[in-house]
């Protein structure tokens, strides 16, 4: 990890949440159980891992499937099923497991699964020749997560559209989507100079489905805090999840992130020299949008910077904020296998004030498409104390949309760069936005620098595209002798009355590991 981080304490909107009143109903029992554990010694939550499960790479744990039923489709009302998930490889933390109705906790058994023979041919057993020590790890291990299965894309045939599994990682799907980013109960100490921690789900209850949608309970446990995430789904176009976080810091909390996404972004069209790829662009996420508490939409294109860049976007009363994948054709990515053009986009909308604090964005170098490398999330302005009680209610929206809708005339379509070809001292900016030729006439660019001294903005240019393709909007930023990053902020304005046209665009320019712009 990179040892310098550059922070950006831009003027976004925030919010710091109020202490919690006690839960009620249904959620009460896992609330109550995430509040007893607060006051007692945090707990390890890796489990010895059977034989049959340990040692197994990528490919052996992919060849274990839950063994139909067995681990694998469990009826749990409706057209939905689910299916419980083997430990093993990087999934070592003991996940129990409730499923609706007279089924109740179900107890680990590894006779549920199916063993590939990457893995091998069948699990071991007392039968098989297992030792009592062996038989006996089996016995204490856990499921280590659980994926559910809806008609999704169809109505003959039940599809995948969320899985929890892996620390408090979760992850959904929308109609004509395939897995990208992914959602976490909770981020500790998320881009800061001490290691990170994870949160671990470590109780999973599944109630029965009511109305096509699904709710779930999990109990979250850390060292620095406990908590109950709970989460009520209904798969579509696109996939809405309503979330409640309720957490019991066990030590204050400087650094929480709240409603965290986790993205990757290796290349796009912004600094193609992030990577030597056949491909035009690598992502599974583009964009961070936000929707602040002064009513501005922000668009920030993420990027793959040379170190490690933390970004702090300031608000009161935050209103969404979400990683989008705008592109959406084959050709933008030409990846026949990894069908970038289906990742799904997922934005968070705060329910109720959360008053004052930062939508931070944490980009990370990466060298390869195979590790997460963008996090965003909401930072509360004020620490969260030890022994309080916190909570945070907010909807995330799964769907295939390139962007939420905004009420502006104009929308972002594309942002590109280049080295300027005259002097190749600077970077040419292109966004494209869709708009009527006629808004030309009536808009100018306002392109400028956060902070004095970070270099010059020049070539301000708005003009229309041929075909009715929109406008494009352009100018050349050159960075000052010594300067590594610069705040780059456009919008287009209503050359009569000053109204933005369109969501501004933001972007932290950072220089090149080569030292070029």
């Amino acid at each position: 990890m990179p040892r310098r981080r550059d922070l950006l304490l831009g003027g976004l909107a925030a919010a710091a949440v109020r202490p919690a009143a006690a839960g009620d109903g249904q959620d009460e029992s896992l609330v109550a159980r995430a509040r007893r554990l607060a006051r007692a010694p945090h707990r390890p939550t890796e489990m010895a891992l059977p034989p049959s499960f340990a040692g197994l790479d990528y490919d052996g744990y992919r060849a274990i499937r839950p063994r139909p039923g067995g681990a694998g489709g469990r009826r749990i009302g409706g057209a939905m099923v689910a299916d419980l998930l083997p430990p093993g490889f990087f999934f070592t933390d003991r996940v129990e497991v409730v499923l609706p109705g007279a089924s109740g906790l179900v107890p680990f058994d590894p006779a549920a699964f199916t063993f590939g023979p990457e893995a091998m041919t069948a699990p071991p057993g007392p039968a098989a020749g297992e030792t009592a020590p062996a038989a006996a790890a089996a016995r204490e291990a856990g499921y280590s997560g659980v994926r559910l299965r809806a008609p999704l894309n169809a109505p003959d045939r039940r599809d995948e559209f969320l899985v929890f599994q892996g620390a408090s990682y979760f992850r959904a799907l929308a109609r004509d989507t395939v897995y990208g980013l992914s959602a976490r109960g909770l981020a500790l100490g998320t881009g800061g100079p001490a290691p990170e921690e994870f949160p671990v789900f470590t109780r999973l209850e599944i109630d029965r489905p009511r109305d096509g949608a699904v709710r779930i309970g999990a109990l979250l446990e850390s060292p620095s805090a406990t908590g109950a995430l709970i989460t009520t789904t209904r798969p579509g176009a696109p996939t809405e999840m309503e979330a409640e976080l309720t957490l019991f810091p066990r030590v204050t909390l400087h650094e929480a992130g709240i409603a965290p996404l986790t993205s990757m972004y290796l290349l796009g069209p912004l600094r193609r020299a992030a990577a030597d790829d056949f491909r035009p662009a690598v992502h599974d996420s583009d964009v961070l949008w936000m929707h602040n508490g002064r009513d501005e939409s922000l668009w920030r294109p993420l990027s793959n910077p040379a170190r490690l860049q933390v970004s702090a976007f300031l608000d009161d009363g935050p209103r969404a904020f979400g990683l989008l994948q705008t592109l959406r054709d084959f050709a933008d990515f030409q990846d026949a296998e990894a069908h970038y053009h289906r990742r799904p986009s997922a934005v968070v909308t705060p329910r109720g004030d959360w008053g004052p604090g930062s939508v931070t964005l944490v980009e990370i170098p990466t060298r390869d498409e195979f590790q997460d490398n963008i996090v965003a999330f909401w930072r509360p302005e004020a620490p969260l104390a030890a022994g309080g009680e916190y909570r945070f209610a907010y909807r995330l929206t799964w769907s295939a949309q390139a962007a939420p809708p905004v009420e502006r005339p104009a929308a972002i379509t594309a942002s590109r760069s280049g080295v300027e070809p005259q002097t190749r001292q600077g970077r040419l900016y292109v966004i494209d936005f869709d708009a009527p030729e006629s808004m030309a006439q009536r808009a100018r660019l306002v392109a400028q620098l956060a902070s004095d001294g970070a270099g010059t903005i020049t070539g301000r240019s708005l003009y229309p595209l041929p075909g009715g393709r929109g406008l494009r909007a352009s100018f050349i930023f050159t960075p000052a002798a010594g300067r590594d990053v610069a705040e780059l902020r456009a919008e287009l304005r209503d050359t009569g009355t000053g109204a933005r046209l369109a969501p501004v665009w933001l972007h932290r320019w950072t220089r090149a590991p080569d030292g070029g712009p």
